[in-house]
């Protein structure tokens, strides 16, 4: 059995994870335990705190999707921390598998998007249509391994569903992913999406943080390490998010 999440960060004020995939953030009609619940545990554990234990997650991640899941710890950090991602000051960067090569090494996506909360499906639109919500994202083709194409996405705006059904758009559905396209499901129900950076200034102690969550442990994902090695010598990550 995979460990639900390994900690990546941890102090008073945030709790940040990398989440395996199948694992809920928050309750849903399944009732199934969530990492909520999990990482409440472990922080009532670890610190031997009895009574409820304040921990709220700041985002999200979809259930099939691996990487990072920040928390917050205190009123204040969760406050500010909503206030980062809401003025899109949360730099984000997604690994993402696909079996189609896009027909640009690299571009920029914009989508107007609309949920169907009954259905939990988002359908993507070339032209602003009434209820949908303004989606972008930056993408850059990494390589291909396989038969397979890594592509690097760095979404601009933070929209549910947004990188899955915008890729399936451009004719890109992720691997395993087939509620957005895919022709087959991946045999543990994930789909090949892993939030693999964040960067932002820490809501209290005002530091910058670069985090980063290891791929899944799994021999699919593993052979696309090698990457890794292009991504760090792409020294312009600390500065620039623009892809």
């Amino acid at each position: 059995m995979k460990k639900p999440f390994n900690v990546i960060y941890e102090d008073n004020h945030l709790l940040v994870v990398n989440k395996a995939a199948g694992i809920l953030v928050q309750g849903d009609k399944t009732g199934d335990k969530t990492l909520t619940d999990l990482c409440k545990t472990y922080i009532a554990n670890k610190y031997n705190k009895p009574g409820a234990v304040f921990l709220h997650p700041v985002h999200r991640l979809d259930r099939p999707v691996s990487g990072i899941v920040v928390f917050a710890r205190t009123s204040k950090a969760l406050e500010r921390m909503t206030a980062l991602f809401r003025k899109r000051e949360v730099h984000k960067v997604y690994w993402a598998v696909v079996k189609r090569r896009p027909k640009e090494e690299s571009g920029k996506l914009t989508h107007w998007l609309v949920k169907d909360s009954e259905k939990n499906i988002s359908s993507a639109y070339e032209k602003e249509v009434p209820n949908a919500k303004r989606s972008e994202l930056t993408y850059k083709s990494m390589g291909k391994l396989n038969d397979h194409w890594l592509l690097e996405l760095r979404p601009i705006t933070g929209r549910p569903h947004q990188l899955r059904v915008q890729l399936s758009t451009m004719n890109c559905p992720i691997r395993g992913d087939i509620k957005y396209g895919f022709s087959k499901p991946n045999p543990d129900a994930s789909i090949n999406l892993h939030a693999f950076h964040l960067v932002f200034i820490h809501p209290i102690k005002k530091e910058k943080l670069f985090l980063r969550a290891a791929l899944p442990e799994e021999p699919f994902w593993e052979q696309f390490l090698e990457f890794e090695n292009i991504k760090s010598a792409d020294r312009r990550l600390d500065n620039t998010f623009s892809g």
